[in-house]
């Protein structure tokens, strides 16, 4: 393993993923069980966030305070691959990274890759990204991070926290810790993304305890680091941020489908948040919103009269909603001095609650298209119904008719 940070094992490129079928490794490649079971059936909803870091990538280029554009060839994992500053661009709100079928310094294609290292570190909090993938047979787009100490100890022993990898055609996305323990050892899982082609947002959860991974707002692997378990002090230190594309390699293999290229990574945008404390999200916590469905209509406490509706062409004061933060990461929905309870999803939602209890108070959970859905305590999503009856919190995931665009 080479020392040097541009030639660092990228992603999972040793990485035997758990429920994934293993491809060859060195000798002292090994894998630890250090998932916490309790964790893994906690809640899926980011803690209480205060947004610390981002790129929305609005610009017409690079920020060179925040990113630096890797170039050259990365000797790493077969990786066929030369980074050139050509390949990435910020274009109609996206961070863009092209990968060519194209020769260049010794490499039969060309790429791109940018890296936050020695202008941004993070230790601890949520850092999540939403990202579209390009999905050819050959591709192995990465969302990951490096401790920054990795040019004074090297790798593994500075630690990798893949947020997200895919490989070729499938929808599989990939979730691994890779660390130092006598030798490399790592802990991975993976989850769908259907289709991978589509914009998702890719997230871990991190704290002194434990990493947990996220697709769309829902958990899908955890790994515990408390108390430096298995030798994972690596994760009690700051990382750096990495986003590339990288074409062939030992993950994906080296069978390169020529025909797709050139072909897009787009990433709209990365987030970091503080999740120690501060509100659920800072954007709108004591902010007065409103909701917007699927239907393009707002939804309507109907003055806690009666079941709350999205059917509002415009939005008046029965469509506006005080966002108060109620503790430990959850919000509630206030509107004409009363708030909004779930039900417990035994019936249609309402607006008629003096005080918050438990069916009053909800999580924040991002969707993949930048709304928001509202988690019940009974662990079912806020449904709008598409304005064809009385709103429910009953729907075990959030797609369309769960996810509102606040203030649209």
């Amino acid at each position: 393993m080479k020392k040097q940070f541009n030639q660092v094992l990228k992603g999972a490129g040793w990485v035997l993923v758990l429920g994934l079928s293993a491809m060859a490794c060195k000798k002292d490649l090994k894998t630890v069980e250090t998932a916490d079971p309790a964790a893994l059936s906690a809640t899926t909803t980011p803690r209480a966030l205060t947004l610390v870091w981002s790129d929305e990538f609005n610009g017409t280029g690079i920020d060179g305070s925040k990113w630096n554009v890797d170039t050259g060839n990365p000797n790493v994992n077969n990786e066929k691959e030369y980074y050139s500053s050509s390949n990435v661009a910020v274009t109609g709100g996206n961070l863009v990274i092209t990968a060519k079928n194209q020769s260049m310094g010794g490499q039969p294609y060309t790429s791109g890759k940018i890296t936050t290292a020695g202008k941004f570190t993070v230790k601890y909090g949520r850092i999540e990204a939403r990202i579209k993938l390009p999905a050819f047979q050959g591709s192995w787009p990465a969302f990951w991070m490096l401790g920054s100490n990795i040019g004074q100890v090297g790798w593994p022993q500075c630690g990798e926290i893949d947020i997200m990898e895919q490989t070729n055609t499938s929808n599989t996305t990939l979730g691994t810790m890779h660390w130092n323990n006598n030798g490399h050892v790592y802990y991975g899982g993976n989850t769908q993304a259907n289709p991978v082609t589509d914009y998702h947002v890719y997230a871990v959860e991190w704290d002194a305890n434990s990493i947990k991974w996220f697709v769309d707002g829902n958990l899908f692997h955890t790994g515990n680091i408390q108390n430096n378990i298995n030798s994972t002090e690596e994760f009690q230190l700051p990382f750096f941020i990495i986003l590339n594309l990288a074409v062939g390699g030992d993950l994906p293999g080296n069978t390169i489908n020529n025909g797709a290229l050139p072909a897009n990574m787009l990433v709209d945008y990365v987030r970091v948040y503080n999740i120690t404390g501060g509100s659920s999200n800072p954007s709108i916590v004591g902010q007065t919103v409103t909701l917007k469905g699927f239907n393009n209509q707002y939804v309507n406490s109907q003055n806690g009269t009666q079941a709350m509706t999205c059917t509002s062409a415009t939005a008046q004061a029965w469509e506006q909603f005080t966002v108060v933060d109620a503790g430990n990461g959850k919000v509630a929905l206030r509107s004409m001095n009363k708030y909004v309870s779930s039900e417990n999803g035994t019936q249609a939602i309402t607006c008629n609650r003096t005080t918050i209890g438990d069916w009053e108070k909800f999580d924040l959970v991002p969707t993949a298209d930048g709304k928001m859905s509202f988690r019940g305590s009974n662990g079912k999503f806020i449904s709008s119904e598409n304005g064809t009856q009385p709103m429910t919190c009953t729907r075990a995931t959030a797609s369309g008719w769960e996810a509102f665009g606040i203030n649209q």
